[in-house]
Formats: C-alpha cells, structure tokens, sequence
C-alpha cells in the first residue's frame, strides 16, 4: 500500500490520490465507498414501511418513532465528530471502523426481541451508518483534482436519491416477502463485501505534520447540544407539541450547551469545528443553503403523500407514485450538475446554485398551492420541479465547500455540510 502525507495547503495546490493510486484501486475504492453510502442512506428510509409488523410483532407502539429517530440522533451527533478525528488521524481505520459498527446494529437489530433492543440497536446502527455518512463526499475532495471532483460528487448524490426513491418500497417488499427481520439482514452480505474490498483497496494516507490534539470539552459539549437539539425536534409535533415542556425544554438545553461549545471552540487550540471556517462566505452561504435543502428533501417524502390522501382524498398508490418523478428529477439533477462542475462551466457554481434554489422554490411553491382540481399530470410536473431543483445544489454546495478549505479541514469541513443538512432535514420533519 502507498502511504502519503497530506499536507496543510490549499486544496487544489496538492497532487490529487488519483495521480498517486491505480486505475484498479481508484475504482474499488470509489465502488466500495458508493456501496456503503448506498447502505447507509438506505436503511434511513428502509424501515418506515415495516413500522406496522415491527409492531405487531415486538409491540411497544408508543416507542414506534423511536425506530426511525435513535438511528437519525446517533447519526447526525456522531457526523461532525467524524469528519475532525478523520483530519487528525487519517480517513480510513474510520470508514472501516463505521462499516464494522453499522453491521454489528444491523445483526444485532434483526435479533431483536423487543422494542426496546431495537431501538437500542437501531442507534449502534446508526453510530456505524453516521460515520460512513461523514467521510463519503470527503473522500472525492481527496481522491480527485478540484476540476474533477463534481461529477464524482454527481454520482453519490445520485446513489443518495436512488435510496430515498427505493427505500421503502424495497422496506415494504421484503417484509412481506421474507420478514422485517430480513430488512436489517440483507445488509451483512453487502457489508463484508465492502469490508473485504476496502480493507485491500482504499488508500491509507496520513495527516501531515504532528497530530493535533482532540478537543475533548469541545467533543463533550458538542454531544450535548445535539442530542437534546434532535431528541427535541423528533418529539415535536408528534408526541408533544411545540410549546410542551418537554420539547421546549429540550431545545433550551441544547441552546445553553450550544454556546457553551462556541466559547470553548473560540478558545481551543485544537478546536474540533474551527469557526474559522465560517468566515469564508462561500462556506457560510453553503451550509444555509444546505441546511434549506435538506429542509425540503427530508419534509417532502413525509408530507407530500399525506396531503394528498388526507386532504385531496387520493388514493395511497397514486399518492404514493408522485414521489416518483421528483426522485427521478433529484437523480438525474446531481448528474448533471457534476458534469457541469466539472467542464468548462465549472466556474458559474453561484449561477447554478441560484438556479438550482430557483428551481426548488418554485416547484415547492407549485406543490403548496396545488387544489383538489389540480391535475394530476401538472403535480407530477411540480413535483419534477422541485426534485430537479434539489438534484442541482445537494452535490453543488458540499463541493463549494470542499473547494474552499485548506486540506488539513477537508473532513471537518464536508461533515458539517452534512450536519447541516441533516438539522434542516430534522426540523423539516
């Protein structure tokens, strides 16, 4: 294996791994990377359509968000965590270390036998899927040119859409096939096949320069603004309200640790997310934006069917099928957006962006005043609106990102986007 030091430039004034690394093992790495976003992203949404047999099977339906929100709150509070230690330490142990843990919960979640073993191991799960999720796009800031990166972005953005059109269809179709069981199982074969390939294949280049010291009272209270954060905005609105106690309470907390960790990061010489960082407007201007697509991304899934079968009074199938065209859209706007990024039209990313968020208000704006006597082929347009509009800036704005920090802050950097994205998405749910 070749080791290589990466050092504390700019990026774009460093040779790329893919100047450094085989054809061979660019592909396995990039296939094996691809596959564990895949299962990661995946198993976000697998799971929601088994909720009924999971059940009736292991009862406790007062614990059923729980399910889907342990994997959303361990996840999200481990992404930032990720992307710092990975600066310091090196990508790899990490991204092998997250496969391993998310095929632990993933066997451990299939054995369960009662809700609360799910629930627990659904969060180990998620520890495990949260790290994959952190280091995934960092990996193309390392592997490719800056010129070269978008259509690389492209494509795992494409594999995240994928996943959100099939996850529960596929969640539906095995539970009545096989058993909700089989949802968590079918993980372990595909895991040790992407164990197996990147333990040989992906590059294991060290951090440059002497090891930085883990900012743990920054580690600490960062863990303890998320938590209440997610945990706040996963009961609102569904076991208590807005204004209840518990969710107010919650969201307090997590303000009053929030500032505590931006004065200890303000004062730290190691800080674990320098905000130094948020003073380059393209990285600020990036993670709103983020933050409002994930907003629109995780909310529209959710909402957009229960509008129309509770309010228009259309069928679950037909409902259900206008998520269709807006995934399609999301799939085929990151593809194109990477190509874009990475021809000679590379340099109007702000153009993009402004077209790209265009598009998304607009086709939400269209979705929102659709009436009962809407038609139904000019939903599907509004809704193809919108999808195109997220398809453009989810690859585009990580790339911003990824393009405007040193190396040394590639992984911390590119994790908050996600992080970001993630709290948007949260909110929007």
């Amino acid at each position: 294996m070749k080791h290589r030091e990466l050092s504390e430039s700019p990026v774009g004034e460093e040779e790329p791994w893919s100047n450094i690394l085989s054809q061979k093992q660019i592909v396995l790495t990039m296939s094996g990377v691809m596959l564990a976003l895949f299962l990661a992203s995946l198993d976000q949404t697998v799971v929601t359509t088994a909720l009924p047999q999971i059940v009736s099977d292991l009862g406790g339906f007062s614990k059923l968000t729980w399910v889907t929100s342990s994997y959303l709150v361990a996840s999200t509070t481990v992404v930032p965590i990720t992307g710092r230690l990975t600066d310091i330490y090196g990508r790899k142990k990490f991204f092998v270390g997250g496969v391993v843990v998310f095929l632990l919960g993933s066997v451990l979640s299939g054995q369960s036998e009662t809700m609360n073993q799910l629930i627990l191991f659904r969060a180990i799960q998620g520890l495990g899927g949260g790290i994959i999720m952190a280091i995934t796009f960092v990996i193309i800031g390392d592997l490719f040119a800056p010129e070269d990166r978008g259509k690389y972005m492209g494509f795992l953005t494409a594999v995240f859409g994928i996943t959100s059109l099939i996850g529960p269809t596929l969640g539906g179709f095995i539970t009545d096939v096989l058993s909700w069981q089989w949802i968590f199982y079918i993980n372990i074969p595909l895991a040790v096949l992407i164990l197996v390939v990147l333990v040989r294949y992906f590059p294991d280049f060290k951090p440059a320069g002497p090891k930085e010291r883990v900012d743990l009272w920054g580690l600490m209270f960062l863990i303890l603004t998320v938590v209440p954060l997610m945990i706040g905005l996963s009961w609102a609105g569904y076991q208590y309200p807005w204004i209840s106690v518990q969710v107010l309470g919650l969201i307090i907390a997590s303000s009053v640790f929030g500032i505590l960790f931006i004065l200890i990061e303000m004062r730290s010489q190691s800080p674990l997310i320098p905000l130094t960082l948020f003073r380059d407007r393209n990285v600020s201007i990036s993670m709103a934006a983020v933050f409002l697509t994930g907003f629109v991304m995780f909310a529209s899934p959710v909402f957009i069917p229960v509008f129309f079968q509770g309010v228009l009074g259309r069928s679950a199938t037909s409902s259900g099928n206008l998520l269709t065209p807006m995934m399609m859209a999301i799939v085929f706007g990151a593809a194109l957006s990477g190509q874009l990024m990475s021809s000679r039209f590379g340099k109007e990313h702000r153009l993009f962006g402004l077209v790209g968020l265009g598009l998304m208000g607009a086709g939400t704006f269209l979705v929102a005043m659709v009436r009962p006597d809407t038609e139904y082929l000019a939903v599907i347009s509004f809704m193809g609106v919108m999808g195109f509009g997220l398809g453009i800036t989810l690859p585009l704005f990580t790339l911003i990102v990824i393009n405007s920090i040193p190396i040394r802050l590639m992984g911390v950097a590119g994790s908050t986007v996600q992080f970001f994205r993630t709290i948007g998405g949260t909110v929007g749910l």
